[in-house]
């Protein structure tokens, strides 16, 4: 969904759901009036949260519409708020840049050196570069903001996509929600084979790559039967991670994503599966960029 279209769907739910969005914008005013991101986070995790109840209630009731009636106003409050919160942030950028969301000459000179290869083909970077360049961009906030409508919603490091090469070892690799294929790309330089694949969702924003396959998660794992799969910030709340868990020949996930649940990630599946031993990397997470995203890359091994 493109910035116009995500705005539109918004005040559509505004004007048809008012008091939806009554309580919607005065929990997101109240965060705000805060100024720490840390309680808008905190906010958003509480509506995910009842939306993920509801969810799972409409799964118990084997999608009784009663049930999914009254499941629908939590549902919906989780749709606006999601939306609001990422307008709220890019109106905020937008504001710091004096109305235009843009890196200034020297912020984007620096940027396009050490992030990507040409044009939006983002690299795998030097950490020693990157700790002496960063640094040095001044309009670093904006960054992802103007990025991520394109698709890209972090940077990999060299020593982090070596680090995963490693782990993954002789393994059959699969990736899935691969986007513009840049982790397996990045990888495949590292000497793994890695299977890209993704459903082709985002094919307003994203110019997919032949080698990335265009299969939905779950067919992609049957067809593929992979031992391991990688997932690059997977969408919060998503209906496909779930799969993987239950996929009988795989014994290793690895998730580049977020210490905020409600930025991305099926973190109700992660706790909910038993198949797996699992946590946040600590070592792997301080080698995603940049680090103002509070990146977490999370590791799941089958147990036994």
């Amino acid at each position: 969904m493109t910035a116009e279209a995500a705005r539109g769907a918004l005040e559509e739910l505004r004007r048809r759901h008012p008091d939806d969005w009554e309580r919607v914008s005065e929990g997101l005013l109240a965060a705000l009036s805060t100024g720490r991101a840390e309680r808008v986070a905190a906010w958003l995790q509480g509506v995910a949260a009842e939306a993920g109840h509801w969810r799972a209630r409409v799964g118990r009731s084997g999608r009784n519409p009663q049930v999914e009636a009254a499941a629908a106003p939590a549902l919906r409050r989780e749709r606006m708020a999601r939306m609001a919160v990422e307008k709220t942030a890019l109106a905020m950028a937008a504001r710091e840049s004096r109305g235009v969301v843009r890196l200034g000459i020297w912020s984007g000179l620096v940027a396009q050196h050490l992030l990507f290869a040409g044009g939006l083909r983002r690299k795998a970077v030097s950490m020693a570069a990157f700790r002496l360049l960063w640094p040095l961009v001044p309009d670093r906030r904006l960054l992802m903001p103007l990025v991520q409508p394109r698709g890209i919603f972090c940077f990999y490091s060299r020593e982090l996509v070596q680090a995963i090469a490693t782990r993954v070892g002789g393994r059959p690799c699969l990736e899935v929600a691969a986007g513009d294929g840049t982790l397996a790309r990045l990888l495949g330089e590292a000497g793994l084979a890695v299977r890209a694949t993704d459903d082709g969702s985002w094919g307003h924003a994203i110019a997919y790559p032949p080698e990335v396959e265009r299969l939905e998660a779950r067919e992609a794992l049957e067809r593929h039967a992979p031992r391991a799969v990688i997932c690059s910030w997977p969408p919060p709340g998503n209906a496909f991670e779930r799969r993987i868990f239950a996929a009988p020949g795989v014994d290793l996930y690895v998730v580049v994503s977020s210490r905020h649940r409600f930025a991305a990630g099926d973190w109700d599946a992660y706790e909910r599966q038993r198949d797996f031993e699992w946590g946040i990397d600590q070592e792997l997470s301080r080698l995603v960029l940049p680090p103002e995203l509070d990146p977490a890359v999370l590791v799941f091994r089958r147990r036994g």
